[in-house]
């Protein structure tokens, strides 16, 4: 690993990545390296196989495909994509869920985005948009949880309503997995591993980076960690970045995470069907059966719920989601299933969390956390989206905007290199 350099990029998941294919097109004139605290690339984006089945532990579907980045990279390298739509909002046999159920609760979430849309709550606070009297409550906040991360009671109006300002409604996936592209991504860039940075000494004018692999000096730096780590100080700067902190501390990682549960002649199920565990419940499972006509049961547990499920420890997200299917398909249906793979995505120890969202009150830290400091450090990530936060495609956008920053900055006579 070189030491001194002109740009070093903290945190090898998709913005540092992107930030990285981005420098590297401008040529051996730039040096720079990445350095990434996991041992291993990606970030929140994390393929695993198991039994010969590639599995997103992470991000999962590529988000307003139709232009989104990632897609555009999976074409160019002939990578397969899923084309179909999804089958979100469809309960498979209309189990527990009759067609009238769940027309009422579609009108109760329409109703519920008219009024954030049109008669926003002076709080900012999505909770307090809801009908108190509303039967289907709790089916909203279930859906919070799944989209956000976290319950309405957290959630700003002002900054959900400006991820759906950009959202298209197309959602791809990829068979061998959105972790598989985004590692792939990272092939061949300079990437250090179990390398945390712990400060960056910004009194001189080079930087001095540390990490757990040594001191490295550059001219500009890019931090893409998730917000908790900035939040924490867990990456300190010298003088203190006090807004920074700040603005990260509003821009906490709400929690979503997965379970893969085997199924046993799953051949008697529809393939790529969905279906809520219990839509009654703020705290319910959603389950995508057979994905890619697989032989498998893909859980979703969002919010509050995903929460309660880490902190029971091993073994009780899969004790819960049995628990949940059986009631829809009966109890011959236990012995039928297997836990084969999960994700634990709150005790992940530089992650913390799945994917960010403004306190009430505070949609404009996205904009704070984004600002460059002292046109040498430069910020990137998912939270620092404008628009696009929550999404791997919005890591991307801000890790290039980020690096075009950076080579703006070492070469401010010139025009930045580009594509």
């Amino acid at each position: 690993m070189a030491t001194e350099l002109d740009i070093v990029i903290v945190g090898a998941g998709g913005a540092g990545i992107a930030a990285g294919r981005r420098l590297a097109e401008a040529g051996p004139a730039v040096s720079f390296q990445i350095v990434e605290a996991a041992d291993r690339v990606g970030g929140r984006a994390w393929t695993v196989t198991r039994d010969g089945m590639p599995l997103d532990l992470g991000c999962g579907w590529l988000h307003s495909a139709d232009r989104n980045p990632w897609a555009k990279l999976a074409e160019e390298e002939g990578i397969a994509i899923d084309r179909s739509r999804p089958a979100w909002g469809r309960q498979f046999a209309n189990l527990g869920f009759s067609p009238e159920e769940q027309a009422e609760a579609a009108e109760a979430y329409d109703e519920f985005d008219r009024r954030l849309r049109e008669e926003p709550p002076p709080s900012d606070r999505a909770l307090d948009a809801l009908d108190p009297g509303e039967r289907w409550n709790e089916y909203l906040e279930a859906r919070s949880g799944y989209l956000n991360g976290v319950g309405l009671a957290q959630l700003s109006v002002a900054d959900y309503l400006a991820y759906d300002e950009a959202a298209t409604d197309e959602n791809w996936r990829l068979r061998d997995g959105y972790g598989t592209l985004i590692a792939g991504a990272a092939e061949g860039l300079p990437i250090a591993l179990d390398a945390p940075v712990s400060r960056i000494d910004r009194t001189s004018t080079i930087l001095q980076i540390d990490t757990a692999r040594g001191r490295l000096t550059a001219r500009a730096a890019i931090v893409t960690v998730p917000p908790v780590v900035l939040a924490e100080e867990r990456l300190r700067f010298d003088p203190p970045l006090d807004g920074k902190a700040e603005a990260a501390s509003c821009l906490p990682l709400g929690l979503a995470d997965k379970l893969f549960l085997t199924l046993d002649h799953a051949e008697e199920l529809d393939s790529d069907a969905h279906m809520l565990g219990n839509p009654r419940r703020a705290e319910t499972g959603s389950y995508y059966l057979r994905p890619f006509g697989r032989p498998l049961i893909e859980c979703f547990f969002g919010g509050a719920g995903a929460a309660v499920l880490e902190g029971a420890g091993e073994g009780a997200m899969a004790d819960f989601a049995v628990g949940e299917l059986i009631s829809a398909f009966g109890s011959g249906f236990r012995k039928r299933l297997h836990p084969l793979a999960g994700s634990a995505w709150g005790a992940s120890p530089w992650v913390r969390g799945s994917y960010s969202h403004a306190m009430p009150g505070h949609a404009g830290a996205r904009r704070a956390l984004a600002e460059p400091v002292e046109g040498r450090i430069f910020f990137a990530g998912e939270a620092c989206s404008a628009h696009d936060f929550s999404t791997a495609h919005g890591a991307w956008e801000t890790g290039v905007d980020a690096a075009e920053q950076a080579l703006a900055a070492l070469r401010p006579t010139e025009s930045a290199v580009r594509r």
